[in-house]
């Protein structure tokens, strides 16, 4: 589980550009053994790229709720464990035809990715830090 982040490293985070904020992500989601999402009454909040249907996460509870404002605002932030993620969410997405867009913020598109990958790079990081 995520200790608080305090104000002046949201603020920090939130100067990454994407590539930094994805690398971020990972780091923080394999230490916390969480990912975090966005959830509505009709289950997981979806954004839409050009070519892309896509699920947004975020590395702690802060960025989600930050992202639940305007059209969002009634949206909860929901914690997925690593382990969750790797059984269900990663074949679920992808059997669903489903991308990532990692760590979007107010003023920044996420990077977008395919699930399998994102696995990919959270397995490699976990085994690395064995």
């Amino acid at each position: 589980m995520s200790t608080p982040l305090d104000a002046a490293m949201i603020e920090t985070i939130l100067s990454f550009d994407t590539e930094k904020r994805y690398k971020h992500l990972v780091k923080e989601v394999v230490a916390n053994r969480e990912i975090w999402i966005l959830t509505d009454e009709h289950g997981c909040v979806m954004l839409n790229t050009d070519d892309e249907d896509c699920v947004p996460v975020w590395p702690n509870k802060e960025f989600a709720e930050a992202w639940a404002t305007g059209e969002w605002e009634t949206c909860k932030a929901e914690a997925i464990s690593l382990n969750k993620w790797h059984s269900r969410w990663t074949h679920g997405l992808e059997d669903d035809e489903l991308a990532l867009v990692v760590f979007p913020i107010p003023e920044q598109e996420g990077l977008v990715i395919y699930p399998d990958e994102f696995d990919y790079e959270l397995k490699t990081l976990t085994n690395k830090r064995r």
